[in-house]
């Protein structure tokens, strides 16, 4: 009779988390106006915001959690696009009124998925109403120039990539002890 090995899914939400909340907080940082746009955050967005959160999308998909799948892909795929217009490789910048329009958009899909986490933890909550609110001020920032919602737009992105972090090492704590420690 042949042996069969049970075997067990890894939970990919905490590296999709670590990649958006890493990430995050380096643009927020630049956005608050604490540090210049630099390779160090591009490099952040390309690698930790972008492939790390399509990796887990793609762990998620394998999985069956749709949820999981569409936020992560999509969001690592939104980096990706940041990164591509941030440096311009075809020569042309972007207007306040085109990236108002981009950022407003990722808000719009950000409220739905926010909908979705009505039946998750309260922390997964916190980083999807967060980045919604997020989303909205970059975009509004974009609309107006205006350096105040500017730098609001900047400590919400700190404080929604935190949320993101914490919930990440939440994940990864609670499930190395197989019980929660870390509220969530």
């Amino acid at each position: 009779m042949a042996e069969t090995t049970q075997h067990k899914e890894a939970n990919a939400g905490p590296l999709g988390l670590l990649g958006f909340g890493m990430s995050t907080i380096l643009l927020n940082l630049h956005n608050s106006g604490v540090i210049e746009l630099s390779i160090v955050i591009l490099a952040m967005g390309i690698c930790m915001g972008g492939l790390a959160q399509i990796i887990a999308g793609i762990m998620e998909f394998k999985a069956g959690n749709t949820f999981g799948a569409t936020a992560f892909t999509a969001y690592g795929l939104f980096w990706w696009t940041l990164v591509l217009i941030l440096l311009t490789p075809f020569g042309q910048e972007a207007d306040g009124k085109s990236m108002g329009f981009y950022l407003l958009l990722w808000c719009i899909f950000t409220v739905f998925m926010f909908i979705g986490t009505m039946k998750a933890n309260h922390a997964t909550q916190i980083v999807f109403g967060s980045l919604a609110i997020l989303f909205l001020l970059l975009a509004l920032d974009h609309f107006t120039g205006s350096a105040v919602i500017g730098l609001i737009a900047g400590i919400e992105g700190i404080f929604c990539g935190a949320s993101a972090i914490y919930t990440a090492v939440a994940g990864i704590v609670d499930g190395e002890f197989n019980r929660p420690i870390m509220p969530v």
